[in-house]
C-alpha cells in the first residue's frame, strides 16, 4: 500500500508513524513534510493548498490512500478533488469543510441540528459590532469567521478588550480575509474538552476525549497558539459518557448534513465547552487537531487505515476501536516569542535521547533537517509524548523527554495536564 498525508505540522509526522505501522505499506509520502517525516518517509515538496498538484502527486505515486491533515486542503477541496480522479481520500468534501472554514456556517448548522451552543451575533459591520457588544457587555468572545490557523479567537473579559478585539478584526486586518465576517459569542464558563468522531455520513464512532491548551502560558495566561499540548483521557469526559456525548453534539450533525444532500465523512472534531448548563459547542474542526492527535494516537490500537476506509466505503458501522487503557500526554516545544514574531533555525538535539526512553515519541512539527541536524522552521516545534499507567505517569515520562532536549530560544508549558489530575485528586 502507499500512502499521501498532507501537510507538515507534528499531527502529520504522527499520521505517518501510525500508518507506516501497517505491514503492506510500502511506501509513505508526506506533501511538505518536515524534518520528523523526512527521516521516516519521503518528503515532496508540494503545497497543501496546491489541490491540481497534490492530484498529479497521488496520480505519479499510485497512492492507494491520500490522508490530508491540516483544514486548508480540506476547505479548498481537496476529496472533492481525489473523488473526482478516483482515489480514495480520508476526509470531508469542501461543503462539508465549511464547518471549520466558516464559524458562522458552523453556527447555522448547529442551529439547525438542535447542537447547544453559545448565542452569538454575526458581523460583517464595525458598528453593528460595537452596538452589539455595547448592548451584551463583557466577558465575551470574539472570533474570526474564516480560518486563521487556531488564533482568530479572542476572550475579551473587559470592555476594552471587547474594543481592542474589534480593532484587531475590523481595523487592523490581523486576520486578513479571516475576519471579513465577525462573530461575537457569549462567554461560556467551564472546563474545556475535546471529542473526536471517525464518520461515515450515518455513523459517527467517538474517539476517548482529550483536553488542549490554547494559552501560550502556564496556568492558561496569555494569547491563544494552535495548542501547547493535550492529554486524554480527560477526566471530566470518561468514556462512558463518550457514546451519549457523540448523541448530542455529532450525530445530529451528520443528519443535518446529510439532510442537506452533503453527507459527512472523516473526523469530526467538536470542540467542547461543560458548562453548569451542560456541553456546549464552541466550534467544529473537520480534522484531528494537532496536538490531540498525537496522544490519541499512541492510544489507538487499530489498524488507522482500515478505520478511514471504513469511513470512506460506508461501513463504520462494522469497526470497534480498540484503545489503549493507559493514558497519554503530550507537551509542545515552541520557539520562544510565539504565537508572536519568533527565531527560526536553532539546533535541536537530544531527540533520540528522548525517544530511547519507555513509551516515548517526539513527533516534530515546525522542523526541517539540514546535513543530518535538525533546525528550528515554525513557532510550535514538536511535541513530546509519552504513555503511562495513569495520567501522572504519563506527565512524567513526557517531561522526562523534554528534558533531554536542548533548544536555545524556546519555551514550553510546566502544568500540561494539571486540571486533569486535580479532578482526579493526583495534583
Amino acid at each position: 500500500m502507499r500512502i499521501l498525508i498532507i501537510g507538515s505540522g507534528g499531527r502529520e509526522h504522527a499520521l505517518a508513524w501510525k500508518l507506516g505501522q501497517r505491514p503492506d505499506v510500502t511506501d509513505v509520502f508526506v506533501a511538505p513534510g518536515n524534518g520528523g517525516t523526512a527521516g521516516m518517509t519521503v518528503n515532496v515538496p508540494v503545497k497543501d493548498s496546491d489541490i491540481p498538484g497534490l492530484v498529479a502527486l497521488a496520480k505519479e505515486k499510485a497512492v492507494d490512500l491520500v490522508v490530508p491533515g491540516p483544514e486548508l486542503p480540506l476547505t479548498l477541496g481537496v476529496v472533492d478533488a481525489m473523488k473526482e480522479a478516483g482515489i480514495p481520500c480520508f476526509g470531508p468534501v469542501a461543503a462539508c469543510a465549511r464547518l471549520e472554514g466558516s464559524k458562522s456556517f458552523a453556527k447555522e448548522v448547529m442551529q439547525a441540528a438542535g447542537v447547544p451552543t453559545a448565542a452569538a451575533g454575526v458581523f460583517t459591520s464595525r458598528a453593528e459590532a460595537d452596538a452589539f457588544a455595547a448592548a451584551h457587555g463583557a466577558p465575551l468572545v470574539i472570533k474570526a469567521d474564516g480560518l486563521a490557523a487556531g488564533k482568530g479567537v479572542i476572550v475579551a473579559m473587559t470592555d476594552e478588550e471587547v474594543k481592542a478585539a474589534l480593532d484587531l478584526m475590523f481595523e487592523k486586518s490581523a486576520f486578513g480575509d479571516a475576519a471579513n465576517t465577525v462573530l461575537i459569542e457569549e462567554f461560556l464558563k467551564g472546563e474545556e474538552v475535546s471529542l473526536l468522531c471517525f464518520c461515515d455520513g450515518k455513523t459517527a464512532l467517538p474517539l476517548p476525549s482529550a483536553q488542549d491548551h490554547k494559552a501560550v502560558f502556564d496556568g492558561d495566561k496569555g494569547p491563544n497558539t494552535g495548542g501547547m499540548g493535550a492529554y486524554s483521557p480527560a477526566p471530566i469526559l470518561p468514556d462512558d459518557r463518550l457514546d451519549s456525548m457523540a448523541d448530542i453534539v455529532a450525530r445530529p450533525i451528520l443528519a443535518e448534513m446529510t439532510r442537506r444532500g452533503t453527507p459527512f465523512t472523516g473526523i469530526l472534531y467538536a470542540g467542547l465547552m461543560m458548562t453548569e448548563d451542560g456541553p456546549k459547542v464552541l466550534e467544529y474542526n473537520v480534522r484531528f487537531g494537532d496536538p490531540e492527535c498525537q496522544p490519541l494516537l499512541m492510544r489507538l490500537k487499530n489498524d488507522l487505515a482500515d478505520i478511514m476506509f471504513a469511513c470512506i466505503e460506508g461501513r463504520l458501522d462494522t469497526v470497534s476501536l480498540d484503545i489503549e487503557k493507559r493514558s497519554a500526554l503530550g507537551v509542545v516545544l515552541t520557539a520562544a516569542g510565539y504565537p508572536g514574531a519568533y527565531p527560526k533555525g536553532m539546533p535541536i538535539s537530544g531527540i533520540a535521547e528522548a525517544e530511547a526512553l519507555e513509551d516515548v515519541q517526539v513527533f516534530q512539527a515546525g522542523t526541517r533537517e539540514e546535513h543530518g541536524q535538525i533546525l528550528a522552521n515554525g513557532g510550535r516545534v514538536l511535541c513530546v509524548t509519552a504513555l503511562g499507567g495513569d495520567l501522572k505517569e504519563a506527565q512524567q515520562r513526557a517531561y522526562k523527554g523534554m528534558s533531554r532536549l536542548s533548544m536555545d530560544n524556546s519555551q514550553f508549558r510546566r502544568d500540561i495536564g494539571l486540571k486533569g489530575l486535580k479532578r482526579l485528586g493526583l495534583a
